[in-house]
Formats: structure tokens, sequence, C-alpha cells
């Protein structure tokens, strides 16, 4: 039979045997506990060897049918979900993490990453290496050491910077190391990194998979083997996905093909548009040609994604002004919504580190994260214009 394109299986995966009562639509389970009269099925049910469910931290069925939904989208053997996209981050590491090992990742993952990379990690005695983002060579030297895990984002939060997943992938292999990699911008529409050779995939669900900014959730996708370690160490901790914020996210994912080819239209549309203004110092996006990862990005991408970043002369300064005078994009810190929302990463991706840090990452304070919408494109770049025109008024931008 022949396999379902993405924008089908958004759809229609992962909810059929969650459906009751003739209903269309996947019903909101909201019972904390799931009742037994038969002790010996209770008993199998709890120790998993049948289906079912028994306690809400564990499993619940709307849970399950998005876990079910992304794990098809991902091509995945397994899947789960959490309360947050940081909570499938920070379970992850945990169940994978112990005194003694070595983590080999990049310098431009997203701030609360990096947190945990710098923070949390080392007072466990887990050591951390980071290697400059796209520096391939510096990334296979620190991996051929020897590492317990190799955790890649691609694109990174904000400044969409590209690594060659397979490639990475590939060394780590010689030294067993399990392979991470955070698909939150690309989503499986632009990106399948499991196909490229990575063990794990992460999502932050909140973002481009609900789409319309109403619900917090996180998934991992990966072997049956890695996933259900890491679903255990998250039953245990409780970060545990709630239904209603379940059922907002399956919703949101049927629009996801729809909702994707339009945002990496318009990405791409408005950082060409953004290169037309003086007071832009630089853009970045990896549909540009002459972004350092275009080539990586076109081999390994569907699309180039909904996400970009711009840096303005004036710095903050120069923000400050600009921003408010955006009649179409929520100023906020979130991203992948239906809407265009913008700002600055010190105080959206990056907002728990120091300027210092932020410049070692290469995150210059003028630095606005843009996510490009669904809006029409000409309202999207004649609210640029007025902007930026309104700009000249109010502050001067020097060269």
């Amino acid at each position: 039979m022949k396999k379902t394109n993405i924008g089908t299986r958004a759809i229609w995966a992962g909810e059929k045997d969650s459906l009751a009562f003739g209903a269309t639509q996947v019903p909101v389970v909201h019972s904390v506990s799931f009742g037994y009269d038969d002790m010996d099925e209770w008993y199998d049910v709890a120790v998993g060897k049948k289906e079912g469910h028994i306690y809400g931290r564990n499993t619940n069925p709307t849970v399950q049918a998005f876990e079910e939904k992304i794990r098809i989208l991902e091509d995945a053997e397994a899947a789960t979900s959490f309360s947050t996209g940081m909570a499938a981050i920070s379970n992850t590491l945990g169940t994978l993490l112990f005194p003694g090992d070595r983590i080999v990742s990049i310098k431009d993952t997203y701030g609360g990453t990096n947190k945990i990379f710098t923070e949390f990690l080392p007072k466990q005695q887990v050591e951390v290496v980071l290697c400059d983002t796209g520096d391939h060579e510096a990334i296979e030297e620190e991996v051929r050491k020897g590492c317990k895990v190799l955790y890649l984002e691609s694109p990174t939060n904000p400044t969409v910077k590209i690594t060659d997943i397979k490639r990475m992938a590939k060394v780590a292999k010689e030294v067993d190391a399990i392979v991470v990699v955070d698909n939150t911008f690309a989503t499986p529409v632009n990106q399948n990194p499991l196909a490229l050779g990575a063990d794990l995939v992460i999502h932050s669900a909140t973002k481009f998979l609900g789409g319309h900014a109403d619900a917090l959730g996180g998934a991992l996708c990966g072997s049956k083997e890695l996933v259900e370690k890491v679903y255990h160490y998250r039953e245990i901790n409780g970060a545990t996905l709630d239904p209603m914020a379940a059922y907002l996210l399956l919703r949101g994912m049927k629009t996801l093909k729809l909702r994707i080819d339009r945002q990496n239209d318009n990405a791409l549309a408005i950082a060409r548009h953004l290169k037309t203004f003086e007071a832009v110092d630089q853009v970045f996006y990896p549909g540009l040609e002459e972004h350092k990862g275009h080539d990586i990005a076109k081999e390994q991408m569907n699309g180039f994604g909904g996400m970009l970043s711009f840096s303005v002369k004036g710095g903050m300064e120069t923000v400050r002004n600009l921003l408010p005078k955006l009649k179409y994009s929520n100023r906020a810190a979130n991203l992948g919504a239906v809407e265009t929302i913008v700002g600055p990463a010190r105080t959206t991706s990056h907002v728990e580190c120091t300027p210092e840090e932020r410049a070692a990452m290469g995150i210059p304070e003028g630095l606005v994260r843009y996510s490009a919408g669904i809006e029409d494109i000409e309202d999207l770049k004649h609210d640029l214009d007025q902007a930026f025109q309104s700009l000249k008024s109010t502050v001067t931008v020097n060269g």
C-alpha cells in the first residue's frame, strides 16, 4: 500500500483508536484514574503486559493519540510526551547521562538548553563540550574522543545555524554515542532527523506543532528501547502532558503541512525583503543563498522553515523603537504560531543568559527573532515598510 503524504498523515494519523461513541474527533479524557473490576487485568495493564491506562501521570487516551500522531509523522518506532519542550529536553538528558559521562554539543542551542549544559549538568559531574556551530571538524574531533551523547539543534534558535546531521550521526556511531536532535524549528514537514541517522528527535510541541500559541507540550521520538527508558524517567518524575493540551496540539497538527508551507514561503520572502532596509545590518535565514549553511540545509531539509532573525544598526535602541511600530505581529516570547511573532533574543530565546554569554554565542543585543505567520505576505512586507519608515523619524541609525 502506498505510504500517504505528510499532509494527509498530519490529519489522520494516530486518531482512529482513540475515537469513541461514533465521534470523528479525539475526546478529551480528563479522568485521573481508570478503574478495573478484574484484579488480574488491572495488574497486567499496570505492568505493561496489556494495553490500557491506570493513572494519568503515566498514560492517558488523549495524550496517547498525540504521541501516536507525532510518532507517525517522524516515522519513529515509539514516541512519548511531556508537559513542555524543556521537560522533553531535561528528561531525555536526565535519562541518558550519569556522573562521569561526556556530552558533546554546539554553542548555539536554545538558551534553556544551554543553561542545562553550562549550569546543571556540570553539577552532576557530567563533562560538557560545546563546539562552534558549523565547525564540523571540531565536533568530529570531540566526538571521536568519546562521548555518551551528541546533542544537536538544527536550525538553531535564534540565529538559524545549520549542522550536517547525517555527517555528525555517522561519526557518533563510531563511538556508540546516542544522537539527539532538537527538530522544533524544522518540524517533521521540513526535516526528519531519524532518516538522517539520529537516534532521538525532540520537539517543543508548543511551537509549530500546535501552531496556535494556546498549549504547552513536548515530544520525543525514536527507537522503542530509548523512548521507553525516557518514558519511565518521565512517569516517575511527573512532567506529564495535560489531556486538554494534548487535544489542542492534536487539533493544531491537522493543519501542520498547510501552515508550514505558508510559513516557509513567508519567511523566505521576509528575509529577502529585510535585506533592502538600510537599518538592517544582517539577515539570518538558511533559505538565503549567502547563508553559511544554505547548501547543507538544501540537502537535508524539505523547506527552510518559518524562523529567521536579523540584526539592526543601533542595537537595542533601534529595536525599542522598531518593534512597537509593527502592527501585524505579537511582541512575545514564543514562535511557530499562525500569527507573526517578533522579539529580541535577550527577552526570548536567551533571556536566561548574560549579555556576555549571548555575545560569546554570536547573538548581538540588536538581534530580532522573527517567526513568520501565515498572514498575507504583502501585508507583512508593508508592515515592515511602515515600521522602518517611521524609524527614520524617531531614531538616528548609525552605519
